[in-house]
């Protein structure tokens, strides 16, 4: 068997075509197979699909293979133009090793998506010897392709949260499933048009506004406002997560601010931020001594280790326990405490809610972890729209159709 038919073989090449030459460059480490159609053959139309159709002229086109052992191995063929007998005009035909307009065939692709969900879009390119911005365009094309076919009809709770994209507060925003625990739309911003954005996602991929039953998201008012006025029907769940972090930045306002005159808060930051439960002996020993004096920061750490208590009580009692609470914070004589307070009481259906939908956006925060992990290995990345097309392929859970 000659070379040229053993790697036609190799490749699934099929008649019309066949490998005409095969040239191995040892020094240049590459080799170049150059494919050909047999004379007189016939292809059908790429626009309506009538067969017989009859080749008009032919353009060169090269594409990146496989490699062949440590061989860079690449295609060349002459792809012809034909013309459709049902009157279409002239057409350049699609072959069956690669995309339209792409420089890789379609195995070398499937080769690069799977690098791509592990590692760096430009430790890929260096792994490849390719420029990243053409690894981008194949990445966003697969991404692209996989985002059309996603149905939403049967979404029906979701959370939201943003996440950093670049310095200079600039955001992206997450909206996830999170009875799948996946990604099903980010865009640029944190505002009420996000909420707008997405319902216009939803519903060009068979899902409905009315069917989402359930949101958690945090109490930025952009958020809140748009939801209220695109998902109206929708129950708004504040994220617990979040509600504790407001709690915990005021005790921590409030030890900044008592250490100008009270040396020995000094560096018990963590002391004051972690839970019992997570400190060693040592630091229990420490903080059960700062607790014992009369520390404004100790009363502020009191109130907020109350506060988790509240989302372990039965429905029934949780109300009653939040008013005990609001009226504690707000006669605590501690500003801080008492602004966060009047916060919870102004989102105060939205917490409660929490014990009948039973969702937080742990999901989101653990989506975000890969984010931001994904993006300090790619030492950031150079465009948003490539933030987000990584998101959606680290975390969407898509469905990818690559060739085999």
């Amino acid at each position: 068997m000659d070379p040229e038919t053993l790697f036609g073989l190799a490749l699934g090449i099929t008649p019309p075509w066949y490998v005409k030459k095969a040239e191995l460059s040892i020094d240049g480490g590459r080799l170049d197979l150059h494919l050909d159609f047999q004379r007189g053959a016939r292809f059908r139309c790429p626009s309506c699909g009538a067969e017989g159709a009859k080749p008009y002229d032919t353009t060169e086109g090269t594409w990146r293979h496989l490699n062949f052992f440590q061989y860079a191995t690449y295609l060349h063929a002459r792809v012809p133009r034909v013309q459709c007998p049902r009157e279409c005009g002239v057409k350049l035909i699609d072959v069956a090793w690669a995309r339209p307009d792409s420089g890789f065939t379609q195995l070398f692709e499937a080769y690069l998506m799977i690098l791509l969900r592990e590692m760096p879009v430009a430790t890929v390119a260096g792994l490849v010897d390719e420029h990243d911005t053409r690894l981008w365009r194949v990445l966003h094309h697969y991404v692209g392709h996989a985002r059309a076919q996603e149905d939403f009809s049967d979404v029906r709770k979701v959370g939201v949260d943003e996440t950093s994209s670049r310095r200079g507060h600039r955001y992206i925003s997450v909206v996830a499933d999170v009875e799948r625990a996946k990604v099903i739309f980010a865009t640029e911003g944190k505002d009420a048009r996000v909420v707008s954005a997405f319902k216009r996602d939803l519903e060009a991929h068979n899902g409905w506004h009315e069917n989402v039953q359930e949101v958690c998201c945090d109490m930025s008012p952009a958020f809140v406002a748009g939801f209220e006025e695109f998902f109206p029907t929708a129950e708004l769940t504040f994220d617990k997560f979040h509600v504790t972090k407001i709690l915990s930045d005021v005790v921590d306002q409030v030890r900044r601010e008592e250490r100008r005159e009270r040396a020995e808060l000094k560096r018990t930051r963590y002391l004051w931020l972690s839970n019992p439960d997570k400190l060693k002996q040592p630091q229990k020993d420490a903080l059960d001594s700062l607790t014992h004096m009369n520390l404004k920061t100790a009363r502020a750490y009191q109130l907020r280790l109350t506060f988790q208590e509240f989302w372990s009580l039965p429905r029934d009692e949780a109300e009653a326990f939040l008013r005990k609470w609001f009226f504690w914070a707000t006669h605590s004589r501690l500003e801080p405490m008492r602004k966060a307070a009047w916060t919870i009481k102004r989102h105060w259906q939205g917490i409660l809610r929490w014990f009948t939908s039973r969702i937080n956006n742990g999901i989101l925060e653990a989506i975000n972890g890969l984010i931001q992990a994904a993006k300090a290995r790619a030492r950031g990345y150079r465009s948003t729209r490539n933030l987000i097309a990584m998101t959606y392929l680290i975390a969407g859970k898509l469905r990818l159709d690559l060739p085999t």
